[in-house]
C-alpha cells in the first residue's frame, strides 16, 4: 500500500509542476483559430481559407472542443494564453 502511495503522490507532485500539454490542432485548425484569433468571421475565414463556410464551422466545433471552450471568443482568449497564435 504504501508503493501505491508514493507512485500517486509522485503523479499529484508532477502534475502541479508540469502545465498542460497544448492541445493538438490540425494545421487547418490552426490556421482557422489564427483568423479567429485576428477577429475574422467564417465568411471572410472561408474566403481567406479558400474552403467552404460549412468546413468553418466544422474546424471550428473541433477547435472549441480541443479547446474545452463554449464559444469562438473563448477560443480566441485561450488560443493566446496557451501561445497557440501570435
Amino acid at each position: 500500500m504504501h508503493a501505491a502511495t508514493d507512485l500517486h503522490d509522485n503523479l499529484d507532485h508532477e502534475r502541479r509542476i508540469s502545465p498542460p500539454a497544448p492541445p493538438r490542432l490540425t494545421p487547418t485548425q490552426m490556421e482557422v483559430l489564427r483568423c479567429v484569433h485576428s477577429g475574422l468571421l467564417n465568411k471572410q475565414i472561408a474566403h481567406e481559407l479558400g474552403i467552404a463556410e460549412a468546413t468553418v464551422k466544422v474546424h471550428m466545433t473541433a477547435v472549441m472542443r480541443k479547446l474545452n471552450v463554449r464559444n469562438r471568443t473563448q477560443a480566441a482568449i485561450a488560443a493566446g494564453q496557451l501561445r497557440l497564435v501570435a
